[in-house]
């Protein structure tokens, strides 16, 4: 194949637009699945929490076949809080399909990855999907995909853009609005046209930018990217070029390309096609795979900087070691390392207990994927909230500004105006999205989106939906409230009991149930004060041998509130911890001992 029988492009669209629903259409229709082979649907969300929540986090890659012409296709992370995943697909490939819901139009992800493509001057395809679901707005949301371009500050050359008109779900697809598409014929007909072959020597030096890596347990290591200058060979020898320029040798080992779902081995791949290869057990993302006689290197990739941080620490609560495998602060420090060698916009820094390690990611759920996949794996640990990361720019203190969009029912544009005030946030547009529905965008610190969430389901009744964008670092807004009330804290250790629960249950909402093991220092519920209060949930009952009238009567409990992993990291306050293990969360205090808690913020009460 010559780099012209290529087309190799990624599909940017916000989170639950259809992306991975169109990819499983295009699949079906080039004949990749036999005709009685089963398939599960969204086929590219392989990961167990991507198909759980419904979301991309990882890129993948696959690839179809139409009329001789190979198609590598990219599945992108629509989440900015995965923006590190985006940043080094977009190196890969040559086009983009702009992936919009007919209803919902473009939102804040949507506006994030597309800047980030076309400052790499990548070829776009616009999809407008859905055009079938009640309420679609095509012609709208068409001129709305036009004044984001605009507003993007593109060329001439990149708003002269194609629109197809699809729905993934159906599998069709059509150049115009008011006629039905028969299958995805079209779709693939734009991409052939439109998006350019790799441009590149064939018979020049080798040069590869490694995107992406994975282990695999048969032969580990395995580097993953396109092949943009000549070709790269099983077992041939390489120079492999570092960020900072150093050259290191080594020796590619099995070489593979993407067949549909499948990697399928091969000899040789040439200029303009995506590979995974084993062979360089250190190779790194960024790094740039060259000829051994002419070694040129590639830009390396460099990403936005994390904007918030936690602290990871190995479990010290008195119920660790009863639930996970990997425990210790070498196990801990082992896998942290390691998802920082391939999750490029995640840092990990050590401190001055070799126990304690500082993590910074780029939001709250970034974070979270993180904390509830290690501890699928097994591992006991414990977080603290997350802090944002402020800096310092000629003495003024800076800290990192987010653009928030939130689509909400009319009747709560007060209520969420409020909630927005008190947490700094600076209304600059409002539109209406039909009958009662409206969309409030908002400049907000990134301190102030910290349990914003949460907030807005409760407040909305679930009908409020929310996406944020990194804007930049602008000066300091000003202290946020966190927390308005204070917490109801375990007096001591044991079991929780009905009798326990119902005498506590009056100061505030309780956070477990009857048979839920306690120690001292555990948060139990929330205090319906400000100030925090001991209470004892494991009180039973004194005996005698008397009979009330009414003791027959069942002591009735109020259902407690739960809390999801991202609701308790919002919720916990600066004092405090979250214990995580394989089958629990439990909220604490830093110092757990009551007396030890009231001499330390004694302590750190100013003179």
């Amino acid at each position: 194949m010559s780099g012209n029988m290529f087309r190799n492009i990624a599909i940017i669209a916000h989170v639950d637009h259809g992306k991975t629903t169109l990819v499983d259409a295009l699949l079906r229709q080039s004949g990749i699945f036999r005709e009685n082979q089963q398939v599960i649907e969204r086929v590219m969300d392989s990961n167990e929490l991507e198909r759980e929540r419904g979301i991309t986090i990882l890129a993948k890659n696959t690839s179809v076949l139409y009329k001789g012409v190979k198609i590598n296709i990219v599945d992108t992370p629509g989440h900015s809080d995965f923006g590190g995943e985006v940043e080094r697909v977009l190196k890969m490939v040559d086009g983009v399909l702009l992936l919009v819901d007919a209803f919902e139009s473009t939102m804040p992800q949507t506006r994030f990855v597309l800047r980030k493509a076309m400052e790499l001057n990548l070829k776009a395809i616009v999809v407008i999907n859905k055009v079938d679901r009640d309420g679609a707005r095509v012609s709208e949301v068409a001129d709305e995909v036009l004044d984001l371009f605009i507003d993007l500050q593109v060329s001439d050359e990149q708003l002269d853009f194609p629109i197809i008109y699809t729905s993934a779900k159906e599998g069709t697809a059509t150049t115009e609005p008011g006629v039905p598409g028969q299958d995805m014929k079209p779709l693939f007909e734009a991409i052939i046209k439109y998006i350019p072959a790799p441009a590149g020597d064939l018979e020049g030096p080798l040069q590869l930018l490694i995107n992406n890596t994975e282990y695999d347990n048969f032969v580990g290591r395995m580097g993953i990217g396109c092949v943009k200058r000549g070709r790269i060979t099983a077992g041939g020898q390489v120079n492999v070029i570092e960020h900072c320029g150093n050259l290191r040798q080594g020796r590619i080992g099995s070489l593979y390309t993407f067949e549909g779902l499948e990697r399928t081995a091969v000899q040789e791949a040439v200029c303009g096609d995506i590979v995974s290869f084993s062979g360089l057990e250190d190779i790194k993302i960024g790094e740039t795979v060259a000829c051994k006689d002419q070694p040129e290197q590639l830009a390396p990739i460099t990403v936005d900087e994390p904007t918030l941080k936690m602290t990871f620490m190995v479990n010290d609560s008195p119920f660790a070691g009863l639930e996970g495998r990997y425990l210790t602060s070498r196990h801990l420090r082992a896998r942290l390392f390691k998802e920082m060698e391939k999750n490029v916009s995640l840092r990990v820094e050590e401190t001055d207990s070799p126990d304690v390690f500082q993590v910074c990611g780029r939001g709250e759920l970034h974070l979270s994927i993180l904390i509830e996949t290690m501890r699928r794996e097994g591992f006991e640990l414990q977080v603290s909230k997350p802090e944002v990361i402020f800096r310092w720019d000629a003495g003024v203190k800076m800290e990192p500004i987010e653009l928030l969009m939130v689509d909400i029912p009319e009747d709560k544009m007060g209520t969420v105006m409020e909630i927005m005030g008190a947490r700094k946030g600076e209304m600059i547009n409002m539109t209406s999205l039909g009958p009662d529905q409206l969309r409030l965008e908002f400049k907000v610190p990134a301190r102030g989106l910290i349990g914003f969430r949460s907030q807005l389901l409760s407040e909305t009744r679930g009908h409020g939906v929310m996406s944020h964008l990194f804007l930049g670092y602008e000066p300091y807004k000003g202290d946020i409230r966190e927390r308005y009330q204070g917490v109801l804290i375990a007096f001591e250790s044991g079991e929780a009991n009905q009798y326990g629960l119902h005498n506590v249950q009056d100061r505030g909402v309780l956070f477990i149930t009857p048979g839920t093991s306690v120690y001292e220092g555990m948060v139990v519920g929330e205090h319906s004060r400000e100030q925090d209060l001991e209470v004892n949930v494991c009180k039973k009952k004194h005996l005698t041998n008397m009979r009330s009238s009414n003791s027959e009567t069942a002591l009735r409990l109020e259902e407690p509130r739960q809390f999801s992993l991202e609701e308790s990291l919002e919720y916990i306050g600066t004092d405090e911890l979250l214990e995580v293990t394989p089958k629990n969360l439990r909220m604490r205090k830093r110092v757990l001992n009551k007396h030890d808690r009231s001499r330390s913020q004694k302590n750190s009460q100013p003179a």
